[in-house]
């Protein structure tokens, strides 16, 4: 049995990631995602870019710019969708061990 702040996390996460499943069908085309990515990414777009309505151009320049800030499991799903390529992620990677030393 979930205790009363999980059960509080689940709701709000869900919550989430129904608003952003119900701006992507409302948004044009140029700027819908799968409900993978969605799913994968509401976390990540709570913490970093919810600013920024989910079905408009600045969350993806947003997302874009938390680059290596996004967790596995959303830029996984980036690239399973399309929207990001392995090696993009792999050369910010890199760019970003590069940068740390």
């Amino acid at each position: 049995m979930l205790s009363n702040r999980s059960l509080k996390t689940t709701k709000a996460v869900l919550t989430s990631a129904m608003a952003l499943g119900g701006a992507a069908i409302t948004a044009n085309d140029a700027f819908a995602v799968s409900l993978s990515v969605q799913l994968a990414c509401a976390t990540d777009y709570y913490a970093h870019c919810s600013a920024y309505s989910p079905d408009s151009p600045q969350v993806r320049s947003c997302m874009r710019s938390v680059g290596n800030g996004l967790s596995k499991r959303c830029v996984n799903a980036l690239v399973a969708a399309g929207e990001v390529s392995a090696a993009e992620v792999a050369r910010r990677h890199g760019a970003a061990k590069t940068a740390s030393r």
